[in-house]
């Protein structure tokens, strides 16, 4: 069989056992086992589980479950809730002050927990409520906590930048510091929208008022007293010193990424410990049970498609379509927004996770011979993967925001989220015209990279 046939056919069928219902570790692994036996040696097949573990062992990885126990930790216990009531009295004299204390308080709980679902969930059980109470129309409300999110596979410590630096054999502290000032981009451009949607939607209500009478609860001004604003702050600033503390360690070199993650996890398990009364048996064990649940899943993903990137590696399929493009000799900004395409449309079906550990053997190549640094484009791609997280069909965080918040419609949380994918999307095209966004903060800290000739 040609090349092209083959790799046709090994596409065919991954598409036929992805829409076959089956979960994705198992769709991967079943394709590659199927191709082990009809196209590689009779041996091979033998070699399955050495292969799965010599493809996972890497110290990197090591730091999944860790982070993942952390965000559990903390997910778990009502830091969300306290960090966004923080926010929001500290942010009220601001016009929209409480759509942008939902914007910062999940990105400081994305930040400390690293998951857009559990940001989602813990940020939006709380903030979701108050706006809706104060006047913000369901859509807004919804569409805003959705989109951030989004920032827990940006902003360090990023499972996602995790695998992304595995697959691309990048520094994964590099990688993490490129994330920072994108994130903070992002930041502000949701809060800039969320002043200009404030305004509208004041300016709407204030019309109501006058022509009808009708009061809505967004005319309502709130004023917390500087007791109020200090009252607040216990609860949140040991898990804001936790978060400075384990950026210090992995940046200062105290620690390797495996040990900072090891050490974020003990301390948010003190913090919840002794600020929450969450030491109990019967209170650590749903958090230690959810880590082992979602590491469980999230390493079969990676071992399933870390086998599925060997077979198409050994059957030079990765490496003939990675020839293909670069033979295409398209321009390099055509080559990158056709990647980048690829993986808005990867992302209607696929998780961050398994778009990266797929697409890393033929995507990387032809970029790095583009001239790309592959850090910048890591920041890129992450940001373009977040989009999928609240775009339909799956759109992982709209059925999050569903679920604590039945009565708002799925339509209206579909169309409160679009205005933030158009803010991404402007997001990527600032970093490419401006890749310092990016790429300053770890060439600052860590030095330009070395040159490889």
């Amino acid at each position: 069989m040609s090349m092209l046939g083959l790799g046709l056919l090994f596409g065919a069928v991954t598409l036929l056992f992805m829409f076959s219902g089956a979960p994705i570790s198992f769709a991967l692994g079943s394709v590659a086992v199927l191709f082990m036996y009809l196209f590689m040696p009779a041996q091979a097949l033998d070699t399955v589980t050495q292969n799965v573990y010599e493809e996972m062992a890497s110290i990197t990885l090591l730091s999944i479950p860790l982070f993942i126990l952390k965000g559990a930790a903390i997910g778990r216990s009502r830091a969300g809730q306290d960090l966004y009531a923080a926010m929001h009295v500290w942010m009220g004299r601001i016009p929209g002050g409480l759509g942008i204390a939902n914007v910062f308080a999940c990105a400081l709980f994305a930040a400390m927990a690293g998951s857009s679902p559990a940001t989602c969930s813990a940020i939006g059980s709380a903030g979701i409520p108050e706006m809706r109470k104060r006047g913000y129309s369901p859509g807004f409300a919804a569409g805003i906590i959705a989109a951030g999110g989004t920032l827990g596979i940006l902003l360090p410590p990023s499972i996602t930048m995790i695998l992304y630096a595995v697959a691309a054999e990048q520094s994964l502290g590099r990688l993490f510091l490129a994330g920072i000032f994108p994130g903070v981009l992002l930041v502000g451009l949701f809060a800039a929208y969320a002043v200009l949607r404030y305004r509208h939607e004041y300016q709407l209500a204030q019309r109501a008022y006058e022509s009808q009478g009708t009061a809505s609860a967004l005319l309502a001004r709130e004023i917390f007293t500087n007791r109020q604003k200090f009252e607040m702050l216990p609860r949140v600033v040991p898990f804001v010193l936790l978060l400075i503390g384990v950026m210090v360690a992995l940046y200062g070199g105290f620690a390797t990424p495996s040990e900072t993650a090891g050490l974020g996890a003990v301390l948010a398990l003190v913090l919840i410990a002794t600020i929450y009364g969450v030491w109990r048996p019967k209170d650590v064990a749903p958090i230690l049970t959810a880590t082992l649940r979602e590491s469980t899943m999230l390493m079969m993903i990676i071992g399933m498609s870390l086998l599925f990137s060997y077979v198409m590696s050994f059957l030079h399929i990765s490496q003939s379509a990675a020839e293909w493009i670069v033979g295409m000799q398209l321009s390099k900004w055509v080559l990158l927004a056709a990647v980048l395409l690829m993986v808005i449309l990867l992302g209607f079906f696929l998780p961050p996770v398994s778009i990266i550990l797929m697409t890393a053997p033929i995507i990387l190549p032809p970029l790095k011979a583009a001239g790309f640094d592959l850090i910048w484009f890591g920041v890129l791609m992450t940001i373009v993967m977040e989009t999928g997280l609240i775009h339909p069909p799956v759109g992982l965080n709209i059925f999050v925001i569903k679920n604590i918040a039945p009565d708002i419609s799925l339509s209206d949380i579909i169309w409160g989220v679009l205005p933030f994918v158009l803010l991404m999307f402007l997001a990527v095209l600032l970093i490419c015209v401006f890749p310092g966004i990016a790429t300053g903060l770890p060439d600052a800290v860590m030095g330009m990279p070395a040159v490889k000739s």
